[in-house]
């Protein structure tokens, strides 16, 4: 196989880390979103105000997008450099994208919750967040160390 096929099988690798870390962000928002709409309706219906900061449970699991990206960039510059490990470089992308999309499905669970919570509260935003935050823990340790198993 020549040097250019196998660079180019590299970087299915690099598009698959983006790709999937991309759909389970688009899940994990979806699921989040529906929940703070339904909390918002319930405000409404209560004659509450509706609390603003579950836009913030609904972006949370965007970030899996950009650690797919920047995994994506990783792991086309390793293909790039030693092209002979091509199967490597598409396992890192589609495992290490398979496991940020499971961080961010979750996370859109987590943050369903907490707007959920938060809407029939009014307590608790930090405590939310900080699951919210572990979470995402998941995510940034798959990125960092798939780049160092890679380099």
């Amino acid at each position: 196989m020549d040097a250019v096929t196998m660079e180019a099988l590299g970087k299915v690798g690099a598009a698959a880390a983006i790709a999937f870390g991309a759909m389970g962000s688009a899940i994990g928002t979806g699921t989040a979103g529906m929940a703070a709409v339904g909390a918002w309706k319930k405000c409404y219906i209560q004659d509450k105000a509706a609390p603003f900061l579950l836009l913030i449970f609904i972006g949370a699991p965007l970030s899996q997008t950009i650690y797919g990206m920047i995994l994506m960039n990783a792991i086309g510059r390793a293909a790039s450099e030693g092209a002979g490990l091509w199967p490597a470089m598409i396992a890192a992308g589609v495992l290490g994208g398979i496991a940020m999309a499971m961080s961010a499905m979750w996370q859109g669970r987590a943050g369903a919750a907490g707007a959920d919570a938060l809407a029939e509260t009014g307590q608790g935003f930090g405590n939310y967040l900080m699951t919210i935050g572990v979470v995402e823990t998941v995510a940034l340790f798959v990125l960092v160390f798939i780049q160092a198993a890679i380099r």
